[in-house]
């Protein structure tokens, strides 16, 4: 009976906060990240500011969450892309490209899971899969950890994975290309946001893969 009682808790707590999560990513659609309060999201999802703090330590977790409800258009995209790969290089190369088309499409909301200073950040992508787990079904099973990293480069070093053990890249310098490219993102990233560029979605993904297979042709030679 009291785990059955607990069981039941847990189930109550995963709506109630998948309700604040909804409606944090409601408004972040209609007006924008930086237009979300506590006190909107609570009115939208029916509940008072306080109980929203009842399941959330603070805003920054309800923003991260949020925005990676519509960080499921790459995950559902990204079994494509690769499906084209020939060799390891090709397909951490198309994990790449998938990834900049739409980050680039919506560079906010990128910004905010991956580069942003949320204050108390989570550090495991695992909790939001537990509020969604069927936002990972059409992952890869070996592409699997690195979606449940947030930071960037270690997200990348996953990736690279498969090139070090088929001799593409050095495990010795692998650690130093994925952080290289989480920066050469990072920096086009910024420009994008801050419309210090001109370039279209294509274009500064273009410019990305460039500045990324360059680091790769010089690990090479």
């Amino acid at each position: 009976m009291k785990k059955q009682q607990t069981q039941n808790k847990e189930i109550q707590a995963i709506r109630v906060m998948s309700y604040f999560i909804e409606s944090t990513a409601k408004i972040i659609e209609e007006e924008g990240i930086d237009k979300v309060t506590i006190r909107k999201i609570a009115d939208l999802a029916g509940y008072n500011s306080a109980t929203l703090y009842n399941y959330f330590e603070d805003l920054s977790h309800l923003i991260f969450f949020a925005s990676m409800r519509f960080v499921k258009k790459y995950t559902d995209d990204l079994p494509h892309y690769i499906s084209k790969a020939k060799n390891p290089l090709e397909r951490y190369f198309l994990i790449w490209e998938c990834f900049c088309d739409h980050s680039f499409a919506s560079p906010q909301i990128y910004y905010a899971v991956f580069s942003s200073d949320l204050g108390v950040h989570p550090k495991k992508l695992s909790k939001y899969y537990e509020f969604y787990p069927t936002d990972l079904l059409e992952v890869p099973e070996d592409l699997r950890n690195m979606m449940l990293e947030t930071n960037l480069s270690r997200r990348t070093r996953i990736a690279l994975e498969q090139c070090i053990k088929e001799g593409y890249i050095k495990e010795s310098n692998a650690d130093q290309i994925a952080e290289a490219h989480y920066l050469i993102w990072q920096g086009i990233l910024t420009m994008f946001i801050n419309h210090r560029s001109m370039n279209t979605v294509q274009e500064a993904t273009e410019k990305t893969m460039k500045h990324i297979r360059h680091t790769i042709v010089l690990e090479d030679s």
